[in-house]
């Protein structure tokens, strides 16, 4: 694929388009392209036309697209058992859940389809385990946490606000980074701190010095509980398996999803053994919770990630996007910063940035933009240096072709 070809039209059946409009609510504002197929980094549409992908599943296939050890397990798995309650054992879930704990804290999880139902679990959880005088959770700024009442209630943005209110009770906003605004907003109702370790949707924020062992400190004094939500940082995306590692600060809870389970739906919770006691008998429940499909698509990308060593490849493919677009900084008036931690890689602009990804697109990438003005990539551990290079030629040029 050239990186200078003129840009071509993004297209997409018609027939398909006439299908959505009719019968699909219209909740997401979609771009004019049909996905039909994926395999790593790259994904074809139904007119065949091919395309780098550097957001592939908005941070979900962090194995890329359609891995084989995931597409095997599931394939296997759907022959033998699709469902069942969890009122029964699933020796599967088991394992899962084990190789969790070995990789992080020595906790035990709940399992769940999603992100946001990873953090409504962990706000219950919160709730359940401190007195009950106890009932707010400090939150932060830029931070987002889901579209379920409490998690967007625990999402410190008002735009994910708007026209649904009144939020739910509890959630008091601190700016992220400011450990004195927390300890002014800690009273004898607080039961935990909650926050991302690094800002994904918030624009890639990479936490000062110091933060989150605050934060860690913070908890201690006062008896409460520090959750990580890492839905979008964790499973290996830094580099190493879980974010808070990068800071060398533990939490109580942390919540996981998006890459959990290489692209098929999965979420999950861990809890200290001591915490997670808390989530009584009948307290919490996920219908399709850690379901066989999930678990042995859960093991198969843990299996993956270290059969193959990826997480050393994270590392230095991040290194790479970060040597490639950080020169734009000083070329480019309209580039502010280049934030870069593992597989998370955030361009941050002086203008909107919305357009480049319609530019992009044209150009046969695919890349997102949050908060209006970052860029931001969220790339395959699989990636190969050669499709980074193609990748961010592309990137490159179409910041450098970019009205300001």
């Amino acid at each position: 694929m050239s990186t200078t070809s003129a840009p071509a039209s993004t297209q997409m059946s018609p027939q398909t388009a006439a299908l959505f409009e009719q019968y699909v609510i219209p909740n997401y504002k979609r771009f004019p392209l049909s996905l039909v197929r994926g395999e790593g980094s790259w994904v074809w549409d139904d007119q065949g036309e091919k395309y780098l992908d550097f957001f592939p599943g908005w941070g979900c296939n962090l194995l890329g697209h359609c891995p084989p050890a995931i597409v095997k397990a599931v394939q296997e798995q759907v022959a033998e058992l699709i469902h069942v309650p969890n009122t029964w054992h699933m020796e599967a879930q088991g394992q899962w859940a084990k190789l969790l704990s070995e990789r992080s804290f020595g906790g035990q999880a709940f399992f769940c389809n999603s992100g946001t139902e990873a953090n409504e679990a962990a706000i219950k959880l919160a709730r359940l385990h401190t007195p009950r005088e106890r009932y707010k959770i400090i939150t932060f700024e830029g931070g987002f946490h889901g579209r379920t009442w409490a998690a967007v209630s625990a999402t410190a943005q008002p735009k994910y606000h708007d026209g649904i209110g009144p939020l739910a009770p509890g959630f008091v906003y601190a700016p992220f980074g400011d450990l004195d605004a927390v300890r002014a907003k800690v009273d004898g109702e607080t039961a935990a701190i909650m926050v991302e370790p690094i800002q994904g949707e918030g624009g890639i924020r990479i936490p000062p010095a110091g933060f989150l062992e605050g934060l860690r400190k913070i908890a201690d004094e006062n008896g409460l509980l520090l959750i990580f939500d890492e839905v979008q940082a964790g499973c290996g995306r830094t580099g190493k398996w879980f974010a808070y590692e990068n800071f060398g600060v533990v939490p109580d809870v942390m919540t996981l999803a998006k890459s959990l389970c290489g692209g098929v739906a999965g979420g999950a919770m861990l809890a200290k053994r001591e915490v997670a006691a808390s989530l009584r008998p009948g307290m919490h429940a996920a219908t399709f919770g850690g379901n066989p499909l999930a678990a042995r698509a859960g093991i198969a990308t843990i299996e993956t990630i270290e059969n193959d060593g990826l997480l050393a490849a994270a590392e230095a493919r991040g290194s790479l996007f970060r040597k490639l677009l950080e020169p734009l900084v000083a070329e480019l008036p309209h580039v502010r910063e280049v934030r870069q931690i593992g597989l998370m890689i955030g361009v941050e602009l002086t203008v909107d940035a919305t357009p480049l990804v319609q530019e992009c697109m044209d150009r046969r990438l695919l890349i997102n933009v949050t908060q209006g003005n970052v860029i931001r990539l969220l790339p395959a551990m699989t990636i190969s240096e050669d499709e980074v290079r193609e990748g961010c030629a592309i990137l490159v040029e179409a910041i450098r072709s970019f009205k300001t």
